[in-house]
């Protein structure tokens, strides 16, 4: 239901990057910008909108599929319990979209809008739908130096108009979540039914369920009745290589290397391999159990002038260095093992090293210390 004890000022009409500021009041007594500014010590939390299930209205309150994108975080924010006794808040609507359209001009949208809010902010909170959200955290842990600053993820699998929406309590824990100070030191942040999970290891593991995120590696603690609870001291993915995007000030997108996705699968095909090459800077394999292709696929992979990862179709389980097809004589090696990274997320990292200009040798050092990659 709607808060009634908020009042919502805009500050910028622009509906595609309008900021707007979050003033507690009650009634109908109107507070001035100038008469809200006054010593306190909530945390500030800066929360960026990026569209997804949780911005999205169905047909009926009894349908989970087949919604559009249609809310603003500025309506998101009317529908969630009162906390104005917990942090302030600043939001922006950086984009509204279907995680699935999510691209390179989203994506750096909110690379953007993550970096300029870090040095303003005590912690950020950013929209996103589920689908894509995976790879989305997986890309600013890997390209933002947060600090002590916590930046929490948060979705809903549920639109807003659905009988028993979960947007409205995940979005209130995400801001909760924040706002601690259990949560500084700790990096990208996941928030999803009553979870909390680290965002470099998150991956959605069912299309449907409540509990779509219920993962092995990255789970961090829960939040239960407005308390927050943590398994383990502030720690960061050891793991995690730092990249530092070279991007003008004022580009409006960023253009990273083309890295394609192949499913691996019986009758797999050397042809499909070699034919894909040639119009992408590198490939990465979704391979059968933990790196198995065809001799053939192998001997091809080994041939291509493009680096080759070797990932896998199952959730669960890594890709060994062992499996990996033996090196041609006289040739660069270019084939290397995700390790734990899923196909997904090691597109990303690929793409991140090529964009670095990075050698082979250097891709390769990359992924050796992603927990079991070479």
């Amino acid at each position: 239901m709607p808060n009634e004890n908020m009042e919502i000022n805009t500050i910028c009409a622009d509906a595609e990057a309008s900021q707007f500021t979050l003033h507690s009041c009650k009634g109908d007594e109107q507070k001035t910008l100038k008469e809200n500014v006054k010593p306190n010590k909530l945390p500030k939390i800066k929360i960026l909108g990026t569209g997804g299930t949780i911005a999205s209205k169905g047909a009926s309150s009894s349908h989970t599929a087949g919604y559009h994108v249609d809310l603003t975080i500025q309506e998101l924010l009317e529908a969630i319990p009162n906390i104005s006794g917990i942090c302030d808040i600043e939001y922006e609507q950086l984009c509204n979209l279907d995680s699935k359209e999510i691209g390179q001009e989203a994506l750096y949208k909110i690379y953007r809008g993550v970096s300029d809010a870090l040095q303003r902010f005590d912690g950020i909170v950013i929209t996103h739908g589920t689908d894509t959200l995976s790879e989305t955290t997986f890309f600013i842990e890997s390209c933002i130096d947060s600090g002590e600053v916590p930046i929490v993820f948060v979705g809903s699998m549920r639109p807003s108009t659905s009988v028993s929406a979960d947007g409205p309590m995940n979005l209130y824990q995400a801001i909760c979540i924040a706002a601690n100070k259990q949560s500084r030191g700790r990096g990208v942040l996941v928030s999803l039914n009553d979870q909390i999970s680290a965002g470099y290891y998150i991956t959605k593991k069912n299309a449907n369920s409540l509990d779509s995120f219920n993962v092995r590696q990255g789970y961090l603690g829960n939040f239960v009745n407005n308390e927050i609870h943590y398994y383990y001291p502030p720690v960061k993915p050891f793991v995690c290589h730092k990249f530092k995007l070279k991007v003008p000030a004022d580009a409006k997108t960023m253009s990273l290397p083309n890295v394609y996705i192949l499913y691996a699968h019986q009758s797999f095909s050397a042809d499909l391999v070699e034919a894909v090459s040639k119009s992408c800077d590198g490939i990465v394999i979704a391979t059968m159990g933990a790196g198995s292709l065809p001799d053939e696929v192998n001997a091809r992979c080994l041939t291509l002038d493009i680096p080759v990862v070797y990932s896998k179709r199952s959730v669960d389980g890594m890709v060994p260095t062992a499996n990996l097809p033996t090196a041609l004589p006289n040739k660069n090696y270019n084939v290397f093992a995700s390790g734990y990274l899923n196909p997904e997320k090691s597109r990303i990292l690929l793409q991140l090293c090529l964009y670095e200009n990075y050698s082979l040798e250097q891709i390769g050092e990359i992924f050796r210390g992603v927990y079991g990659g070479q």
